[in-house]
């Protein structure tokens, strides 16, 4: 008999009450408190997008070159070609302008605007030294950033880097919508084909418009990859390198999804001929005026 169950018929004994253990209660909890309301995606009042007041001092990147184009246009071709070039450093799509800045604080925010900050102006400069630190790590003095929903801001990036060059890169319309869609055929039906790549390709006609710079189109560049790279050079200032038509032969990143494109195709290492033209039967009728803009449809 343990001295536990002794002791207890000796007080049950003595005062004929029945002794019963009780369950141990577990410690509760406390109450998790409610959250406060983030701050950090409050902007400053007053928002302005305006170009530095000092492009001297207040940018890092110098002449910095974005490749605007739609999705499923060749862009990471172009890419890596560029990329194989000894002066030229184009990186995986880096997404930089989808990057914003958190003022979580009154007193930050405070302090912001009494020295003269917008929001935009601190995103800016974050912009700027994000894609120079990347430039610097490669050693090479040309930056060609080619993320394609650049296209819907070119207005603020042509803001801030006032001195920036940009390549245009086009693709038949109808071509763009059949490869995104076979991109990714469960996911990426081809009746959402048309209204999904046509944003993307309006906002590209709408920056060549009005902004300088250099049109390239996809079917040349895999048709005669030599002449267009030529043409490039010229445009950026360098020496024409038969390495750029070799890309295979250099490590450019990975080939991953959502940073570029991924499919066997741009694996190859060397340029791939193009898929035929559509006929103008198979144009949708919503893509004739961008083909009649772009001179693939009389």
């Amino acid at each position: 008999m343990s001295w536990r169950y002794r002791a207890n018929a000796t007080l049950e004994g003595l005062t004929g009450y029945t002794l019963t253990r009780r369950p141990r209660k577990e410690p509760s909890k406390p109450s998790p408190k409610p959250l406060k309301p983030s701050l950090e995606l409050q902007r400053l009042p007053g928002d302005t997008v305006r170009p530095p007041v000092d492009p001297a001092h207040d940018r890092l990147l110098r002449e910095p070159v974005f490749l605007l184009s739609s999705v499923r246009s060749g862009s990471t071709l172009l890419r890596v070609m560029l990329d194989s070039h000894s002066q030229v450093h184009s990186p995986i799509e880096t997404h930089f302008r989808r990057m914003t800045v958190g003022l979580g604080t009154d007193p930050v925010r405070q302090a912001m605007e009494l020295l003269g900050h917008t929001h935009s102006d601190i995103e800016h400069l974050v912009w700027d030294r994000l894609l120079h630190r990347e430039l610097s790590r490669s050693g090479k003095p040309i930056l060609a950033e080619k993320t394609p929903s650049n296209v819907f801001a070119w207005r603020r990036i042509a803001t801030c880097w006032p001195d920036a060059r940009f390549v245009f890169l086009l693709r038949h319309p109808m071509s763009i919508v059949q490869s995104w869609h076979e991109a990714d055929p469960a996911k990426r039906p081809m009746t959402e084909a048309v209204p999904r790549t046509l944003s993307y390709m309006r906002y590209l006609e709408e920056a060549r418009t009005h902004l300088e710079g250099l049109t390239v189109r996809y079917e040349a560049l895999v048709a005669d990859p030599e002449a267009e790279l030529r043409r490039l050079c010229l445009f950026l200032g360098v020496e024409w390198e038969p390495a750029m038509l070799n890309y295979g032969d250099k490590d450019h990143g990975g080939f991953v999804k959502g940073i570029g494109d991924w499919r066997e195709k741009i694996r190859a290492g060397t340029v791939v001929a193009g898929r035929p033209l559509p006929s103008a039967a198979e144009i949708p009728e919503e893509l004739h005026e961008m083909c009649r803009k772009w001179d693939y449809l009389a």
